[in-house]
C-alpha cells in the first residue's frame, strides 16, 4: 500500500493527471452544449475546446515550479516537454487534422480507391488545436496546479 500513498501523495503528478481529466470532461462538455449529442469518443479523444494536452503539461510544468522551484532540474524539463507539446497541437497535429479533412472528402464524396482498397474509415479530423484552445487548456493546466499545490 506504500506505492499507493507516496503516487496519490505525488501532487506534480497529481495536478498533470487532474489536468487531464478536467480538460477532457469539459471538452466533452462543450461538445455536447455545441452539438446538443453526446460524443462519447470526446472523453478521450484529441482535439477540441480546452486542450487536454496543454492542461495536462501546464499543470506538470506549474506543480513543478511549486514544489521544486524554477531553478530545478524537474522545472526545466517539464517547461521544455510543454513548450513541444503545445507546439506540436498548435502546427503539426493541426496541419494533420486539415489533411485528414481534405482527404475524407476526396476519399469520400468520390469514393477512390487507394491501392486497389476503397476506404471504409473516415480519418479522424479532431487532433490538433487552435491557439485558443491550447492556451485555454494552458491556462486551465496552471490553475489546476495552484489548486492542487494548495494556492487559492
Amino acid at each position: 500500500m506504500n506505492i499507493w500513498n507516496e503516487i496519490l501523495g505525488n501532487q506534480v503528478l497529481i495536478s498533470a493527471v487532474a489536468g487531464w481529466t478536467v480538460a477532457q470532461v469539459l471538452k466533452t462538455l462543450i461538445d455536447f452544449i455545441l452539438n446538443s449529442s453526446f460524443n462519447a469518443e470526446r472523453l478521450f479523444g484529441s482535439g477540441g475546446m480546452p486542450s487536454s494536452h496543454s492542461a495536462t503539461v501546464c499543470a506538470l510544468t506549474t506543480a513543478s515550479g511549486i514544489h521544486y522551484g524554477a531553478g530545478s532540474f524537474e522545472f526545466a524539463v517539464s517547461f521544455v516537454l510543454s513548450m513541444i507539446v503545445m507546439y506540436d497541437a498548435m502546427n503539426v497535429r493541426m496541419q494533420t487534422g486539415k489533411q485528414a479533412k481534405l482527404l475524407n472528402r476526396v476519399f469520400f464524396e468520390n469514393i477512390l480507391e487507394f491501392d486497389g482498397v476503397v476506404l471504409q474509415e473516415r480519418l479522424k479530423e479532431y487532433v490538433g488545436h487552435t491557439p485558443v484552445q491550447v492556451v485555454a487548456g494552458a491556462i486551465l493546466g496552471i490553475v489546476i496546479a495552484g489548486v492542487v499545490s494548495g494556492l487559492y
